[in-house]
């Protein structure tokens, strides 16, 4: 999950224009939020690396998904957002919603000192579909 964050985050300051184009016109400077944000998810994912900073970096993350999901429902909404991001439909854009449900659950995973074994598999088991996913976004 560390290099998905820093990687996510290193194009947010490579490529901004694919994300300034996620912020509704409502929000103010959408180039400053592409990089306070893109900083952030390179923060917490080199904080992710270090265990006594796991803790951090998985509430930051948790509050960092949640600030961005305005994003997502704007992609939803808007037909114009999703050509220029890549033509994607509404009902991808309304799964990419939902992906962001598994990546707060790995937060909250690692943000975690102990767990039970159990829950531990069910986040190892969700991870990988959702980084693909991801991934497959950029491409």
């Amino acid at each position: 999950m560390s290099i998905f964050y820093i990687g996510i985050g290193l194009a947010h300051f490579i490529i901004p224009d694919n994300f300034i184009i996620l912020i509704p016109p409502s929000f103010p400077s959408p180039i400053i939020l592409v990089y306070v944000s893109g900083f952030f998810e390179i923060l917490f994912g080199v904080l992710l690396l270090i265990k006594k900073f796991r803790f951090y970096a998985g509430v930051g993350l948790i509050l960092l998904l949640i600030a961005v999901f305005p994003a997502n429902i704007f992609l939803y909404i808007n037909q114009e957002v999703r050509e220029a991001y890549g033509v994607i439909s509404q009902e991808q854009a309304l799964v990419r919603m939902f992906f962001q449900l598994p990546l707060v659950l790995i937060a909250y995973w690692h943000s975690r000192i102990t767990e039970p074994i159990w829950f531990s598999y069910l986040c190892g088991a969700v991870s990988i579909p959702t980084i693909i996913y991801f991934i497959n976004l950029l491409f």
